[in-house]
């Protein structure tokens, strides 16, 4: 099982995906295999990123049997969260 501190990697690496993936439209996912791929995370922490983010109303989960995402979108409050990072850093 993951640390603490690569949890919290973990879940922000998937808004930072999510997010340069829609370009902030709500409308768009990344399947949660493409998200296993790109990210090289493993899938059971994926699973609990997803299920800690979509908690915190910052993601919508469509999952497959065994607990597996199918498909990840940002919610109206992620892009706006990552919205205000991407300012904070400009």
């Amino acid at each position: 099982m993951a640390t603490l501190s690569e949890r919290r990697t973990y879940r922000e690496q998937v808004l930072r995906a999510l997010y340069e993936a829609v370009e902030g439209n709500r409308l768009l996912g990344i399947t949660g295999a493409q998200l296993r791929r790109d990210l090289r995370i493993p899938e059971q922490d994926l699973a609990a990123a997803c299920t800690y983010l979509a908690g915190e109303s910052l993601v919508t989960v469509d999952w497959e049997p065994g607990n597996t995402p199918a498909m990840v979108t940002l919610t109206h409050e992620g892009i706006r969260r990552m919205e205000s990072e991407e300012e904070e850093h400009s």
